[in-house]
């Protein structure tokens, strides 16, 4: 049973709706906060189309959809999260960039307030290093889309808590997911061979192997896979492949790690991926996967 009630998201990207969608759900008291209005505005449209699809399917029980948004809050107001247990960061793969937030979070929350990283490629120690607080520092992975996939790969740093780890456990099965603990390593366990296989796919288009709705088709048709790797890529993004990359290689030199030279150039032609309407396959809406 989890000790904690109110939960802060940190970032209104793909990411962070869907971690927000899923600890709304689970019906904490869920604060969403970015620097961007116009993206929480977005977010919220995308969490409300998602799960009111999720009662037209009977996933939810009818007006479910609204009880959840009630426990939704968007804000630009960083100072709102002071109330919060736990906080989870959904921000740039850039290690400077959290521990900006997490040092200026720590200014603001209480001391009993827990830290959770998304981070699915950087060292848990090294994000706890700058937060002024890394025994309260836990790596908690959530795996794209986080409104649908059910496993969190959860980490400690060296200086995690015993007491912090498992408050982070017991709130991640209070989210009825699914965690696994992983050690402090590069790329935990999926990453470690997803940005690998994902950059000998995109290797493959570069090549003109093949198309990349025909590749996707044959990924999900021999192996049973319920998104082929280019749709997972244009769900993640292009801009934050590379970043994958770069962190992944910069610590593994692992030669299938480094990044792409395709991605450089989708990302100067602004073909990002859903987020921008255009990746290696083309998009109509900014609906969320499952809308």
């Amino acid at each position: 049973m989890t000790t904690i009630k109110t939960v802060g998201v940190v970032g209104c990207g793909t990411m962070g709706t869907g971690i927000a969608i899923v600890v709304a759900r689970a019906g904490f008291k869920t604060r969403v906060y970015d620097t961007r209005a116009e993206l929480l505005e977005q977010s919220r449209k995308q969490a409300a189309a998602f799960l009111r699809k999720s009662v037209e399917r009977g996933k939810l029980a009818a007006r479910q959809d609204e009880a959840i948004l009630a426990n939704w809050h968007g804000t630009d107001d960083i100072e709102v999260l002071a109330d919060c247990d736990l906080v989870i960061e959904a921000v740039f793969e850039d290690v400077a960039v959290k521990h900006e937030l997490f040092s200026r979070l720590n200014g603001i929350c209480p001391p009993h307030t827990i830290f959770a990283s998304n981070t699915s490629t950087i060292s848990i120690t090294e994000i706890a290093g700058g937060s002024g607080r890394d025994a309260q520092v836990v790596g908690m992975h959530f795996c794209l889309p986080a409104q649908m996939m059910k496993l969190v790969e959860m980490s400690p740093g060296l200086n995690t808590s015993v007491q912090a780890f498992q408050q982070a456990w017991d709130f991640c099965l209070a989210l009825k997911q699914t965690p696994v603990r992983t050690q402090d390593t590069p790329g935990f366990i999926l990453n470690y061979f997803l940005v690998p296989w994902h950059n000998d796919v995109i290797n493959l288009v570069d090549q003109g192997v093949a198309e990349p709705a025909d590749i996707d088709v044959a990924v999900k048709t021999a192996l049973g896979y319920p998104l082929g790797p280019l749709e997972l890529l244009d769900m993640v993004g292009m801009d934050t492949q590379k970043l994958l990359c770069e962190a992944l290689y910069g610590v593994t030199h692992e030669p299938r790690a480094a990044c792409p030279a395709l991605v450089k150039r989708m990302i100067g032609a602004r073909r990002l991926g859903r987020k921008s309407g255009t990746g290696f396959h083309r998009y109509d809406s900014d609906k969320i996967f499952g809308a």
